[in-house]
Formats: structure tokens, sequence, C-alpha cells
């Protein structure tokens, strides 16, 4: 899959001190590269009222991404308590 980083996404994901969160990012990511379809993701979850809008969970934070014609588009890395204020 062809996948797409947001400004607001690199800017959230700078903000990330703790080195075992940013690897379990980059491990999330390489795993959306080489999924075959967005089933084989773990934690994965459709949001509800937006037809392309999706979220990974990783611990206590969400990663928010649009999926479209086999395009992932990640727009947002956030505190789940913040991640729906902004996202979508």
């Amino acid at each position: 899959m062809k996948i797409i980083y947001n400004r607001a996404l690199l800017k959230d994901v700078k903000k990330i001190t703790n080195r075992k969160l940013q690897q379990k990012i980059e491990n999330a990511i390489i795993e959306m590269k080489n999924a075959p379809n967005l089933n084989d993701l773990k934690g994965l979850k459709r949001l509800k009222g937006h037809p392309f809008a999706y979220r990974i969970r990783i611990g206590d934070y969400r990663l928010g991404f649009y999926f479209d014609n086999n395009t992932i588009e990640l727009i947002r890395f956030l505190k789940r308590n913040d991640i729906y204020k902004v996202f979508p």
C-alpha cells in the first residue's frame, strides 16, 4: 500500500519522547505498508459516519488515517482523549 504522511502527524510524532512508543509507531507503519489488505492490521477500527476514516490503537494513543484506493493517508497521532476532537 502507498502511505502519505500529513504534516500534522509528523509534528505529533516529534513530540513523543518514549522510545518504546516510537518503536510501536514505526512497527505499525511498516505493518501497514506490508499488509495486503486493511483487515490484516491489528487494532484497526473504522470510524462511524466517515466512509474512509480509520484508527489504529497503539497503547493509550490512536493513529488516525484515511484509506482510499489502496492509499493510506496518515493524519494524526494523539492520546485517545484528544484524537476524536481533531480527527476526522
